[in-house]
């Protein structure tokens, strides 16, 4: 799989583009949703306003939060809250800033972008907002835990993947997931010039850790994504090898693979 960049001494991106048989460049852009796509967490929306124990109030020390919101939803489904319900909810929460903008360019750049989202929240939540926002076509995968409605009519939760990366959660490493995929599209012989990831959490960090020279990490600016990124940095420069571009507004990013595509390279 190639990642190529003028910048690093590689061919141009659009080297070949418009000649007869010549498929146009690629470029693959990662997603995280929550407080990313959407400007909430979406596990604390679905219980916002709930008559929740004290034990699920708050976020587990030191113990495994997927199976905190896996309490949590058994415990909403036995309060009568029923799928529709948390569809609902998950429909409702807002977009992030300026992410209306960036999904309006991409959906008019759609041949060369591909679009994939890592998510530690839930399949039934992501797919239900995408799809109330219009954008979920824009997506070739969707990578999340596990969610269904069980003979109870409850909704269930499970983990994604077990795995051994020490810095990330049990039920998931972003990391992995990241990997696999690239090894994956690269058997089926799908060229990215550069791969994009847009996130804000700390379980970002390790997949935008594997991210080279020619690729961008776009962290949500003053998310823990964001200071880890600058705290590796500064700690041990030039162990995080892609380019930086923090954003307020999901617009910002728009506007830099808008420049990308104009300066062709």
């Amino acid at each position: 799989m190639r990642r190529c960049c003028q910048g690093v001494g590689l061919p141009c991106l659009f080297k070949g583009v418009g000649m007869a048989g010549a498929p146009p460049p690629r470029f693959l852009l990662v997603f995280d949703f929550d407080e990313t796509i959407v400007d909430e967490n979406s596990d604390d929306s679905v219980a916002r306003g709930r008559a929740l124990p004290e034990p699920l109030r708050q976020s587990p020390a030191g113990a495994s939060y997927n199976e905190h919101m896996r309490r949590v939803l058994a415990c909403l489904g036995e309060q009568g809250v029923r799928p529709a319900d948390l569809r609902a909810v998950y429909e409702s929460i807002p977009l992030s800033p300026g992410m209306a903008e960036l999904f309006q360019f991409l959906s008019k750049h759609r041949e060369l972008f591909e679009l994939v989202l890592i998510s530690d929240a839930n399949t039934f939540g992501i797919e239900a907002k995408l799809r109330a926002a219009g954008v979920r076509s824009l997506f070739r995968k969707v990578f999340s835990n596990p969610a269904g409605v069980d003979r109870r009519g409850f909704l269930t939760l499970g983990p994604y993947h077990s795995h051994k990366c020490p810095a990330c959660p049990p039920n998931m490493c972003k990391g992995k997931i990241l990997g696999e995929y690239l090894a994956e599209r690269a058997r089926e012989d799908a060229e990215f010039r550069r791969v994009f990831y847009v996130g804000d959490g700390a379980n970002d960090f390790c997949p935008s850790g594997t991210l080279t020279a020619a690729d961008v990490a776009f962290p949500r600016k003053g998310y823990p994504l964001h200071r880890l990124i600058q705290e590796s940095r500064e700690k041990q420069p030039g162990a995080f090898r892609a380019a930086v571009v923090p954003w307020e507004s999901a617009a910002e990013v728009a506007r830099y693979l808008q420049e990308l595509l104009r300066d062709k390279c």
